[in-house]
């Protein structure tokens, strides 16, 4: 495996010293080495991947120099645009280098929400025109693929790859850990909330860690798991997809739980529910201020003001709670409060390390939860 030391140093050596994008867990290690040795101005943890294009762009056309933008595979349609209409060849032929984390790579096991991700990821960077290549494990091969690729960019003002997979990096441990005291777990918030839902309500819960507390609370209660859609997938999207049912759903009031990470990354889709404005529409956002499922990397959930946000966009109601007893007071208006409403609950960071995953496929999921509506 590779040092990420190493790594960095590499980079810094071809004067490659920015970086912006969203955390990984396949590069959970990279990017803790990044957050403790790389200034706070020179790493920004973006909204989404393709804000991170921008940003290297950015700091290109200021400084002349190469940024790199680190994330998932999931993150590449997030690319596609600005890859393809700012820093292509034929448009403004700016270079960037892209660190992928290459989660479901073929023959290897992983998610579901994974296994076409990794099937195509290699594909769309042919489609993109990007070179690319899978970095070695070994010290002294990763370093001349680490030349190569510098020298292609320098060359050609072109966007370069390196896929990642599974296992490359050391373990590097984040030293520069950001720490709240709410009392609050997400699960035990998560718990709170489920309890207080009406028998017809359903949720749509967002990826990662609160889909799969969601998934153990029905589970521990002994309920079934038909009023749940548990987005495994397409981080940042799960609030649209619960205002597509409450549009067609008004007898059911529908819940989007959703975390600080997915909620900023594509933080515009709040005005879209604004200006819909489903009566039956309940939108919470458990807010610990990291993105927990891939290395407790921070977002910014806990420097900004959502509730003031939502209010901002058109919401009808925004509440922000970070007590049990805040919480329950909370719950016992909700209910009977017009739509749509936003409700933050600030909660600490952490899971249970015997936190399983859903043990029903994606397909049973949906038909369940289809069936659940139809009734």
């Amino acid at each position: 495996m590779i040092s990420p030391q190493f790594f960095i140093n590499k980079l810094k050596e071809n004067d490659i010293d920015f970086y912006a994008g969203v955390p990984d867990s396949l590069l959970k290690n990279i990017c803790a080495y990044i957050a403790d040795n790389v200034d706070a101005s020179h790493n920004i943890i973006t909204a989404n991947e393709g804000a991170a294009v921008g940003l290297a762009a950015g700091y290109h056309l200021a400084t002349g120099k190469i940024g790199v933008v680190y994330m998932q595979n999931s993150g590449e349609g997030n690319i596609i645009n600005p890859i393809a209409s700012l820093t292509d060849r034929e448009v403004y032929n700016i270079p960037v280098l892209l660190l992928i984390g290459w989660r479901g790579r073929p023959g290897v096991h992983d998610e579901p929400q994974h296994v076409k991700q990794g099937k195509v990821t290699t594909g769309l960077l042919n489609t993109m025109g990007i070179n690319y290549e899978v970095l070695s494990k070994e010290e002294d091969k990763a370093e001349k693929q680490i030349a190569k690729a510098v020298k292609a960019m320098k060359e050609t003002g072109e966007v370069f790859a390196l896929v990642i997979e599974k296992d490359t990096f050391d373990t590097y441990k984040l030293q520069n850990v950001e720490q709240n005291d709410y009392p609050l777990s997400r699960e035990e918030a998560i718990q709170t909330v489920a309890a207080a839902m009406g028998e017809k309500d359903v949720v749509v819960s967002t990826t990662g860690m609160i889909s799969r507390e969601l998934f153990e609370y029905r589970a521990a209660k002994g309920q079934g798991h038909e009023r749940d859609f548990l987005t495994v997938g397409s981080m940042g999207h799960a609030s649209q997809i619960a205002l597509g049912i409450a549009l067609e759903k008004h007898d059911r009031r529908v819940w989007c739980f959703d975390g600080d990470g997915a909620a900023i990354m594509h933080m515009g889709s709040m005005a879209i529910v604004a200006e819909k404005a489903p009566k039956n529409y309940v939108h919470v956002v458990f807010n610990n201020g990291a993105h927990d499922s891939v290395g407790g990397q921070p977002t910014v959930g806990l420097k900004i003001d959502l509730p003031a946000i939502a209010r901002a966009v058109g919401y009808k109601a925004a509440y922000s709670v970070d007590s049990m007893e805040a919480l329950n007071s909370k719950l016992l208006t909700l209910n009977s409060q017009e739509g749509p409403v936003f409700l933050e609950v600030k909660v600490h960071k952490g899971n249970r390390a015997d936190l399983g995953r859903p043990t029903t496929t994606p397909i049973q999921n949906k038909e369940a939860l289809m069936d659940f509506l139809r009734k």
